[in-house]
């Protein structure tokens, strides 16, 4: 049964129609080819669920008629705010989908001294909407029901100076620190450098903003596998994995 993402001006209700935008609405009718009477499920992307039928599946209107309505998957008990340098091509967009996958709670995309991309004005506005649409279809994949925020690219230094979680995290190869379990968290901070690496000084920020360098073993890992292999220890330790 498709599960798909509406952002419903009005909270889902038993008993009501939803007229679906027109992303879904092509996903369902173009793409999966379903028709009127059709099972579908909606989720809100603030935590509600709802199962209903295709009632109307034309050209010009797609209409999912609501059942039964209710409570999502809960979030995860350790919400992490996930700093990831910006990087080329799809290793982005891989970066946020597992991270959402793997439960983040925030992802601020960052401007590195060794990162090579640059973005400004419509491109960069552009781009953030496609990485929202990136999260949006991670968590109709994985049963997500809050839809994590994906906010608009920022210098590294000015997320360190904005952080306020209780467990701040750099992956830094260049330290034989491991993560030490031996206390609970309810939130993190992790941050995760580019392809080039986190240079000297921003270390030296991080370590300023309350950041301990982590090391994940010897192999360096790329840009786009760090936060998938960092977010399933932090889970399994703190979290719900």
């Amino acid at each position: 049964m498709p599960r798909l993402y509406v952002d419903a001006a009005a909270p889902l209700t038993p008993d009501s129609d939803v007229v679906l935008p027109d992303a879904p609405a092509h996903h369902l009718t173009r793409v999966l080819r379903m028709g009127e009477g059709a099972p579908v499920v909606l989720f809100d992307g603030r935590g509600r669920e709802a199962g209903g039928l295709l009632v109307a599946a034309g050209r010009k209107e797609v209409v999912v008629r609501l059942a039964s309505v209710w409570d999502g998957q809960p979030a995860s008990p350790l919400a992490v705010h996930l700093g990831q340098a910006i990087s080329k091509g799809d290793r982005m967009d891989y970066a946020i989908q597992k991270a959402v996958e793997l439960g983040v709670a925030a992802i601020t995309p960052l401007y590195t001294e060794h990162g090579d991309v640059r973005l400004k004005g419509e491109r960069e506005a552009k781009k953030l909407g496609h990485w929202q649409a990136v999260a949006i279809s991670a968590c109709e994949q994985c049963g997500r029901a809050i839809v994590p925020t994906v906010y608009t690219p920022r210098p590294l230094a000015d997320w360190l100076d904005a952080r306020e979680e209780s467990l701040r995290l750099i992956l830094h190869p260049a330290t034989q620190n491991a993560l030490q379990m031996t206390y609970s968290s309810a939130d993190a901070a992790l941050l995760i450098g580019p392809e080039g690496g986190i240079s000297d000084r921003e270390v030296a920020l991080a370590a300023t903003a309350g950041f301990q360098p982590l090391t994940l073993g010897p192999r360096i890992l790329r840009t786009e596998t760090a936060p998938v292999v960092a977010l399933s220890l932090l889970q399994h330790y703190f979290g719900d994995l």
